[in-house]
């Protein structure tokens, strides 16, 4: 299925009405942008009866296209969850998350596996390379997971690995590389298959200051070159200040910290 195919269906008949209080309840004016993602009434529960945890509880969040939007919370607070929601990596207890105004719940398996390959990106804090594997190919196992042709995934893996930086070393073994090294390459095959969508998982949390600071400038730069639609958990408040917009996530509850955008989460 083609990234055009994908995009369609995604797109489909089961958008939230159209209306302002649709608008309202999802963070966004109506005059404004279309939300390249949001959530409803999101609920996330672990565990049961007397041992429940509330995780998430009830969030509202809309991010229009274009947005770069850090989330900060404490240990524990749900970043990781939310964002593993955010990608279909795992499901709510309740609510709903649209990409595109479609549910992801109402898609069935293989339009749902297009989203999590095609669609969005995903950059751990741990980079999850194979480390007997060389940069080049680390960055093609996405395009190789939706059948490309060897050749043509590396050849399109080098052209990725030169815009962050590392076009010398695409031939090199993934366990020989530096930490930042390693992190800009999980960088590139996160955005190998051109992504709408970019979720980073504390990107910068095992790299010292001056790497950190590197690594966020460049998914700053691709954020603008590619056109993306970021969300970053981070527990770096300098960094998140420099995004468009901060919320906090603490004790289930999204609120908004500061930054240039007037969107921001209802509760």
């Amino acid at each position: 299925m083609s990234s055009d195919t994908t995009r369609r269906n995604i797109s489909g008949s089961n958008a939230p009405a159209a209306n302002s209080t649709a608008n309202s309840i999802a963070g966004t004016p109506s005059a404004g942008p279309t939300p390249v993602v949001e959530t409803r009434e999101l609920r996330k529960v672990f565990g049961v009866a007397a041992a429940q945890q509330v995780v998430l509880n009830s969030i509202h969040l809309s991010v229009p296209e274009g947005e770069m939007v850090a989330i900060m919370g404490p240990s524990g607070s749900g970043k990781s969850t939310l964002l593993h929601l955010l990608a279909a990596l795992d499901m709510p207890t309740s609510g709903t998350v649209y990409f595109r105004s479609r549910a992801l719940h109402s898609l069935s398996e293989a339009p749902l596996a297009d989203y999590r390959n095609q669609s969005v990106g995903f950059v751990w804090q741990r980079h999850h390379l194979l480390p007997d594997f060389t940069a080049a190919e680390n960055v093609a196992m996405p395009l190789l997971m939706r059948g490309a042709k060897r050749a043509a995934a590396l050849e399109l893996a080098a052209g990725q690995l030169d815009q962050v930086g590392l076009a010398g070393k695409k031939s090199q073994r993934a366990g020989e590389l530096s930490g930042g090294e390693q992190q800009r390459v999980a960088i590139a095959r996160a955005l190998v298959n051109h992504p709408e969508l970019l979720l980073a998982d504390e990107p910068t949390g095992d790299l010292d200051e001056r790497n950190a600071d590197g690594v966020f400038e460049l998914m700053q730069r691709l954020h603008r070159a590619h056109r993306l639609t970021s969300i970053l958990a981070t527990h770096n408040r300098a960094l998140a200040e420099r995004c468009d917009r901060v919320l906090g996530l603490e004790q289930g509850e999204l609120k908004l910290l500061g930054g240039k955008s007037t969107v921001q989460p209802v509760h």
